[in-house]
């Protein structure tokens, strides 16, 4: 059994950490820990208006539009960030959609949750690499979940075009965000790139992805809130494995993070555990050039 690990953040001044959907949930808390370590934090976000709110809550950080479901979108957002020329210290990839009840697709026509819980976590990664590349000791983190155990990646199937199911996608999305945070170390060290990549989930807390997808929008009834209240951790809570992840100088390498509870559902910060479809190679790599395939972003180029 792994043992807890102190989640101690580091001073931060003078760096800058790009957070996807920082709006809410995971991404506003972790927002909320890394500016008060002194970073410089982009909110990225699909929605102006509650972009805008949330840096007003946090009494800091810049709004910058990007849909991780959109190709075009993430170029425009790094390509803006490149002719910017600051170096990012810190990228958390932690914006996602949970297990929308009817298939749906993204403007280049992925399956949604594969193609904006990962596929856009992978562009922006490799559309970023040069600033990245530029920093002292840049950080990649990627938020995967306790659903990646029963992920499963269907090499004919990515899209979810032949069938259907949502956790089963759900799956399948966060399984390969796990793969490409493990694979994205391996190719780092392979080509001198000096970054650090890791990966955390959660565990079982409460954010608005249980809401925003499964849920259709709709908020739970006062049984369902006590019932989520008794089972699901809060934000606070939640975040320490990708706080860990993204920020604590003890991370190691390619390592995955989660709650140290029960089942990882809750508590503090230990490595999880690693599926074993998560420690195959050959898929990896197999996902990796398929992904580079499919939104034209080739790492390096």
């Amino acid at each position: 059994m792994s043992a807890t690990l102190p989640v101690v953040v580091p001073d931060l001044s003078g760096r800058l950490a790009v957070i996807t959907g920082a709006n809410s949930g995971l991404g506003f808390g972790l927002a909320q820990r890394i500016s008060a370590a002194g970073a410089d934090v982009i909110l990225a976000v699909r929605n102006r208006a509650k972009g805008d709110d949330a840096a007003a809550r946090l009494g800091a950080g810049r709004v910058e539009l990007v849909d991780l479901a959109s190709l075009q979108s993430i170029r425009a957002f790094a390509d803006a960030r490149i002719a910017e020329g600051r170096p990012v210290d810190i990228l958390i990839n932690n914006a996602g959609v949970m297990a929308p009840p009817k298939r749906g697709v993204t403007v280049d026509g992925f399956e949604l949750q594969f193609g904006g819980n990962y596929l856009g976590a992978f562009a922006l990664t490799g559309r970023l690499l040069p600033l990245l590349r530029k920093a002292e000791h840049p950080r990649v983190a990627m938020l995967s979940s306790i659903y990646a155990r029963r992920g499963r990646l269907d090499f004919d199937d990515l899209q979810s075009e032949k069938k259907y199911v949502p956790y089963t996608a759900y799956g399948q999305s966060k399984l390969a965000d796990l793969m490409f945070a493990r694979e994205l170390q391996k190719r780092s060290d392979d080509s001198g790139w000096g970054i650090l990549s890791t990966a955390g989930h959660p565990g079982g807390t409460a954010t608005n992805l249980q809401t925003t997808g499964p849920r259709e929008g709709r908020e739970y009834g006062r049984i369902g809130r006590r019932l989520a209240d008794a089972f699901l951790q809060p934000v606070a809570q939640g975040i320490l494995p990708a706080l860990y992840a993204a920020t604590s100088e003890d991370a190691t390498p390619g390592a995955y993070y989660g709650p140290d509870g029960f089942l990882e559902l809750r508590g503090g910060v230990k490595l999880a555990h690693v599926p074993a479809r998560a420690l195959r190679d050959d898929d990896s790599a197999r996902l990796w050039d398929v992904s580079e395939s499919l939104t034209g972003v080739v790492f390096g180029a």
